[in-house]
C-alpha cells in the first residue's frame, strides 16, 4: 500500500495527470512485488472495468449538456432566475445560485456550471458593483450543487463502482442540493443587506411569465430523466440517449439557436470530457483490484473500527477523510482510491449505501470550491481575473454552510433516503 501510494503521490507532485499518475504507481506496484502475471493482464483489467452498460449514460448525459449549453441555454435560465428573484436587494447574486440549481438538472457537473454561469453572471455582478472576489467565490461554491441535484456523473460513477441504484441516488440527491441552495440564497440575502447591493424595480408580470416560459422546455429534461426512470419507461442508461435527443430538439427546432453545422463543438468537448473520465474508470478498476489483492480494505476497516465502534464517531473520521481527499484530488480519482476502503465499513456499521453515496458525493464535490486544486476555483479566477487567494478568503463563509449541510445529511438519513423511498426504483 505504501509502494503505491508513495508512487502515486510522487508523480502527482511533478504534475502528472490522475490518470496517468494512478496507472504507473499500479504498473509500479505490480513490478516492484513481483507480479509480473497480474501487470501483463492490466490492459485486459482496464477495458473489463470500462465494459460496463450504465457507464454509457456518462457520455449522452455530457453530450445533453453541451448540446444545451451550445444552444444558448444558459442565457435563458438566468433570465429564468432573474425574473423570478431579480427585484430583490441583492437579485443578481440570488440569480447567480438560483441558476445554479436549475442548470444542475440539465449538466451533472460542476466545472460545466461554473464556466457557463460565470462566463454571464462574473462581470455581470462587477458592473453592478459587487466585489469581485465575492461574485467569483459565489459561482464557484455554488456550482458544487451541480453534482448534487440530478442527473448527475459523479453519482453514476459512485454506482458504478458500489454496485449501487443510479436511479434511488439521483432521487436521494435532491432534498441535500436544494438545502445547499437554500443555505447559499441565505448568506446572498445577508450580504446584499450589509454590503448594500443594488436592487432593481420587479419586472412586469408579463415580462416574468414571457421568460420562465421560455425557459421551461430546458428546464424539463431533469424531470423527464426521473420521470422515465421512475415510470419504468426507460432505464437510466435509456434517460441518457433520451436526453440528447430532448436536448437536440429543443436547441436546433424550438429555440432554434444552433445550427447542425455548429454540432461539432459539442461533440468535440464531449469525446474530450468522455475520455477523461473513462480512462480514470478503467485504471479504477486495476486500482481496486490491487487493494483487494494486499486486503487493503479489511486492514483499514480493522484499524477504522479499533479506534471507535461509535458510528457517529466513525462517520466523523470518514467525512474528515473525504475531505482531505477532495482538497486535492478530484471527485472520481478520490472515490477510485477511498471506496474499495469505506465500503467494507459502511456494510459493518449498516450504514444505506445510497445515504452513504451523497455523503461521498458532497464531500468530494466540497473540494471542487476549495484549494489547492478546487478545479471550480480555477475557473472562476480565470473568468473574473482575480487571485485564487482572494476568492478561497471569499469563500470560506459559504463553504462553511456547504459543511453544515454535510453534517445534517449525515446525521439525519432521512434528508437523502425519504424521496427514494417513495419510489419503486428499478
Amino acid at each position: 500500500m505504501g509502494l503505491f501510494l508513495g508512487n502515486f503521490m510522487a508523480f502527482m507532485l511533478v504534475g502528472v495527470p490522475i490518470a496517468i499518475a494512478l496507472g504507473i504507481a499500479c504498473a509500479a506496484y505490480l513490478m516492484f512485488t513481483g507480479n509480473i502475471g497480474l501487470l501483463l493482464a492490466m490492459p485486459q483489467r482496464m477495458v473489463a472495468g470500462v465494459d460496463v452498460f450504465v457507464l454509457l449514460t456518462i457520455p449522452l448525459f455530457v453530450l445533453a449538456g453541451n448540446l444545451m449549453n451550445a444552444g444558448g441555454i444558459t442565457d435563458r435560465i438566468v433570465d429564468c432566475a432573474r425574473a423570478l428573484v431579480g427585484h430583490i436587494r441583492g437579485g443578481l447574486s440570488l440569480v447567480n445560485v438560483v441558476a445554479s440549481m436549475f442548470f444542475s438538472g440539465i449538466s451533472g457537473a460542476a466545472t460545466a456550471d461554473s464556466s457557463a454561469l460565470g462566463t454571464v453572471l462574473i462581470p455581470a455582478m462587477v458592473k453592478e458593483g459587487y466585489d469581485k472576489s465575492y461574485a467569483a467565490a459565489l459561482t464557484a461554491v455554488s456550482s458544487v450543487i451541480g453534482p448534487i441535484i440530478p442527473p448527475s456523473i459523479t453519482m453514476i460513477i459512485y454506482g458504478v463502482l458500489s454496485g449501487t441504484s443510479i436511479a434511488e441516488l439521483f432521487l436521494a440527491g435532491i432534498v441535500p442540493g436544494i438545502m445547499l441552495g437554500f443555505g447559499l440564497l441565505i448568506y446572498a440575502w445577508f450580504a446584499a443587506k450589509r454590503h448594500n447591493y443594488p436592487v432593481h424595480p420587479k419586472a412586469p408580470l408579463r415580462e416574468r411569465a414571457i421568460a420562465v416560459g421560455r425557459a421551461i422546455p430546458a428546464l424539463l429534461l431533469p424531470f423527464i430523466i426521473l420521470g422515465g426512470i421512475l415510470s419504468g419507461v426507460f432505464t437510466p442508461t435509456e434517460s441518457a440517449a433520451v436526453a440528447v435527443i430532448y436536448a437536440f430538439l429543443v436547441s436546433v427546432l424550438f429555440y432554434r439557436s444552433m445550427k447542425l453545422r455548429e454540432l461539432g463543438k459539442p461533440l468535440h468537448e464531449t469525446v474530450l470530457l468522455t475520455s477523461a473520465i473513462m480512462l480514470i474508470v478503467a485504471i479504477a478498476s486495476m486500482v481496486s483490484f490491487i487493494f483487494a489483492f494486499d486486503q487493503i480494505p479489511s486492514s483499514v476497516a480493522k484499524a477504522m473500527l479499533s479506534i471507535s465502534d461509535n458510528p457517529v464517531v466513525l462517520l466523523l473520521i470518514i467525512n474528515g477523510f473525504l475531505l482531505l481527499l477532495g482538497l486535492f484530488l478530484e471527485p472520481i480519482a478520490a472515490m477510485i482510491l477511498s471506496l474499495p476502503v469505506l465500503l467494507p465499513i459502511i456494510k459493518i456499521l449498516e450504514i444505506d449505501p445510497v445515504h452513504f453515496g451523497v455523503i461521498v458525493v458532497l464531500n468530494l464535490v466540497i473540494g471542487l470550491a476549495t484549494p489547492p486544486v478546487g478545479l471550480c476555483l480555477f475557473i472562476v479566477c480565470a473568468i473574473g481575473k482575480v487571485s485564487l487567494e482572494s476568492v478561497s478568503k471569499a469563500s470560506l463563509p459559504m463553504l462553511g454552510i456547504c459543511l453544515l449541510v454535510l453534517l445534517l445529511v449525515t446525521f439525519i438519513p432521512e434528508l437523502s433516503l425519504t424521496i427514494p423511498s417513495w419510489f419503486e426504483t428499478k
